[in-house]
């Protein structure tokens, strides 16, 4: 097989027996949509669905410097993260630019999951053996170990339940548990990228279809449908959720993209990125640019690289569009100058192929779940 041509998921015969139009993403084969994407997107809001993650990247870390290796690897205190819990953080180069966004999941005492994304995890993976130098702690890919299912929306706790006597009630947002799911041993974790309550399970390979249709099955009466990546980035774009390589990248730090927050200095000991994170956190106050929503007052669709315009010159760059099947109006997230990042600000629009289309200015996310 040529290393051109893209990696197959353990579901891929599955996918295309459900009639799944395939794309290629990061390297993998992946399914983009099994029927509508807007039925799928719908489900998700207001039942749920079934995604097949196995794109992701992930890699196991262990040992008994594992904990002081990510908190000198990565920007978190991944030192403080309980065993069973898990934690968003981000991985920086020196300067402070954003390599990648990663959960880091402790499965006990000395052993960490670092999950990285698919575009990102060779990238994620050289980092972090490079980085392992001195530390007593190893860095190992696991990316073949593992198929990744999500089921996601309101649905998902009864559809899980059915299938598992693992404590779901106990399991909070951003936990993970070892329990085992229509009989195949799982890492459970109630994480997800759509807005909506749900869970990814970590299962391996072999397990992965017998999975998939045990949960199709169970959900059959809640209106469970499988679902592909087009919905799963209209969902996250709805949510507020940035997208690496879009509203993250290496040349933006962490409080660029207004998520200083993730940045946690006062763990103890140096980390990579520490002191042009530090220099980012004082001008940080006050980024030149502002992450912000735009909500279309007209029909036409802003994409990623079109320029946001007011009084008539350029004020920012469009990082992700699409129409919102919630909304039923175009939104997309963009980096816009300060001056007119406020919501409501008024005159500021997209350049669609050379029409300046209006746009309202809103504040993130433009989906929120009722708890």
């Amino acid at each position: 097989m040529s290393s051109t041509e893209p990696r197959r998921t353990a579901l891929d015969a599955l996918h295309r027996s459900l009639g799944a139009t395939m794309t290629d993403f990061a390297g993998w084969d992946m399914p983009l949509r099994y029927g509508s994407e807007r039925d799928e997107h719908h489900a998700v809001r207001t039942r749920a669905g079934l995604f097949d993650l196995s794109h992701m990247g992930e890699i196991t870390v262990t040992g008994p410097q594992a904990a002081a290796l990510l908190n000198f690897a990565l920007v978190g205190n991944i030192g403080s993260v309980g065993v069973g819990r898990a934690r968003y953080t981000m991985i920086c180069q020196s300067d402070g630019g954003i390599l990648d966004d990663l959960i880091v999941y402790r499965l006990a005492e000395t052993a960490y999951m670092v999950v990285a994304n698919a575009s990102n995890a060779q990238v994620v993976l050289d980092a972090l053996v490079d980085r392992s130098a001195g530390f007593d702690a190893e860095v190992r890919d696991d990316r073949d170990a593992y198929a990744l299912l999500a089921v996601q929306g309101p649905e998902s706790p009864g559809i899980l339940k059915s299938l598992t006597d693992a404590d779901l009630d106990g399991l909070k947002y951003y936990a993970g548990l070892p329990g085992t799911v229509a009989g195949v041993p799982a890492l459970i974790a109630r994480t997800g990228y759509t807005g909506e309550d749900g869970f990814e399970l970590f299962v391996k390979p072999e397990h992965a279809v017998e999975l998939w249709q045990a949960l199709t099955e169970a959900g059959e009466g809640a209106g469970l449908i499988p679902c592909g990546l087009s919905c799963r980035d209209t969902l996250r774009l709805e949510a507020g959720m940035p997208l690496y390589g879009h509203e993250l990248t290496t040349s933006l730090t962490p409080f660029d993209a207004g998520l200083g927050r993730v940045v946690k200095f006062e763990k103890e000991g140096d980390f990579v990125g520490r002191e042009a994170l530090t220099e980012a956190a004082a001008t940080g106050q006050n980024p030149p640019r502002v992450l912000v929503g735009l909500v279309a007052e007209g029909r036409r669709v802003p994409r990623a690289g079109y320029q946001v315009v007011a009084g008539g010159r350029v004020i920012g760059e469009i990082t992700s569009g699409a129409p919102s099947p919630t909304l039923g109006k175009p939104i997309a997230m963009a980096y816009v100058d300060a001056a007119h990042a406020a919501p409501g600000t008024p005159g500021v629009g997209v350049d669609i192929r050379g029409s300046h289309e209006p746009y309202e200015v809103v504040a993130l996310p433009f989906y929120q779940r009722k708890k």
